[in-house]
């Protein structure tokens, strides 16, 4: 994807009402001159952390990722909708969490990252991407705002994540646990390979305290969209009252002077940060290593298995 635009689109949203969320959704591309050719195949790729019970609140709202399906549907597009959670599939999750049911009796394919592709970064290091996200006309990424007791807060730019195929994922975690700046920096050089697609942004109902599982809900009230994942990241902690420093990733697209970190040359069409800005969102003061522990990695590849072998016909 080419990062250069610095334009986000920022709208109030109060209520997970699927029709009211497509209609922002359309006012929300329209800004940003986001169009989709009739037949283009398109990847939704929400949060879809874990399936179980309690941990709703982790993934990307399912009447959120209804409406969007429903829009780009509207645009005459074929689509799928698929992630790399941490525990399970992404056909599990999106059972347990609603998103199935959501989207019944929409054309929209779900899929588990059941075929990967080795790409290598621009940093040297090779990792299995979905093929799925690779090959598709047009990647959407569908976040949820959150708190990150590893991270400090998962916006744009990390809800990439989730297109590294599933036990590489949590490889990553232990590999460069007790180096969050290298692990940020694959994290970034991710954007390089990915194709071009949008963000949209699921922030009507946020994670805030710790997270991104066990946090509080949050209020905030906004759906947001960018070509740019980083111009995204760079409004959104603008609006939350948060120290971008603190943040190791959008601190590491700084340091490589990516278009979007400074707010001062972001062009909002729509509503300003001001607007809409907030002063009690709670991200983690004392951040973890974003290490797993190998016990964590070998449940995580047992329950992605078994959950396979049980959706097999």
């Amino acid at each position: 994807m080419l990062i250069t635009s610095t334009s986000v689109a920022l709208l109030a949203c109060s209520h997970y009402r699927t029709r009211e969320i497509a209609e922002k959704i359309d006012r929300l591309c329209a800004a940003l001159r986001f169009t989709v050719g009739v037949g283009s195949r398109v990847l939704l790729k929400p949060n879809l952390l874990s399936a179980r019970s309690g941990e709703h609140l982790a993934c990307t709202h399912p009447a959120f990722v209804a409406a969007v399906a429903e829009w780009f549907l509207d645009q005459g597009a074929k689509v799928a909708i698929g992630d790399s959670p941490v525990f399970g599939t992404a056909k599990g999750v999106m059972r347990a969490t609603g998103i199935e049911k959501a989207l019944a009796g929409l054309p929209v394919e779900c899929i588990n990252f059941d075929q990967s592709a080795t790409v290598k970064l621009s940093g040297g290091v090779s990792v299995d991407m979905a093929r799925a996200a690779m090959e598709c006309d047009l990647l959407v990424n569908l976040p949820r705002v959150k708190a990150h007791s590893q991270l400090f807060v998962t916006l744009a730019v990390k809800n990439y994540f989730g297109t590294v195929v599933g036990f590489q994922k949590a490889w990553w975690h232990l590999r460069y646990g007790n180096h969050a700046e290298q692990f940020a920096s694959h994290l970034v050089d991710l954007l390089t390979v990915l194709p071009a697609g949008v963000t949209l942004v699921d922030g009507i109902v946020a994670m805030h305290g710790t997270g991104p599982i066990s946090g509080r809900p949050f209020s905030l009230g906004l759906v947001a969209g960018a070509i740019n994942p980083v111009a995204l990241d760079t409004a959104l902690l603008q609006i939350l009252g948060l120290d971008p420093t603190q943040s190791v990733i959008w601190q590491e697209c700084a340091n490589r002077d990516l278009a979007g970190i400074d707010p001062a040359r972001l062009d909002f069409p729509l509503l300003k940060p001001a607007g809409i800005s907030v002063n009690n969102f709670k991200a983690p003061t004392t951040l973890n290593p974003v290490s797993f522990n190998p016990l964590r990695m070998l449940i995580s590849a047992f329950r992605r298995f078994a959950a396979r072998v049980k959706e097999s016909p």
